[in-house]
């Protein structure tokens, strides 16, 4: 029989929420979400509320969806959150119809739109 493994201890609390298949491309993304990564949550909106690029609208609607998880527990104060984790990983591309980009030699190349998925999780500071 194979040996049970130990429960972990518990962590803070976290609260995630997550935009799946976002149409901007993650390098693009990556650069709006580190500006607010680690800090308080109404810091972060604020930042995003006035950054001009266009993941900032997305990630902030993220931001807000994990704060509203954890308005439904009763035990958490709300301004003591931080954004502990936020990712914008790759997704799949894009393709429709497929669509080509003329290139040198008479080749074709596919046009690549590429998506994003973005998680946010929340946590108390300590």
């Amino acid at each position: 029989m194979g040996k049970r493994k130990k429960a972990a201890a518990p962590g803070p609390k976290m609260f995630r929420a997550s935009h799946k298949d976002a149409r901007i491309s993650p390098y693009k993304a990556r650069l709006v979400i580190d500006m607010v990564r680690g800090k308080p949550v109404d810091e972060a909106l604020s930042i995003l509320e006035f950054e001009p690029k266009r993941a900032a609208p997305m990630i902030r609607k993220v931001i807000r969806s994990a704060l509203a998880n954890a308005s439904n527990d009763l035990d958490v104060n709300l301004k003591n959150l931080v954004v502990a984790d936020a990712r914008v990983d790759g997704a799949g591309l894009l393709q429709g119809r497929r669509r080509w980009q003329p290139r040198a030699m008479g080749r074709a190349f596919p046009i690549m739109k590429r998506t994003s998925h973005i998680t946010v999780g929340l946590a108390e500071k300590e």
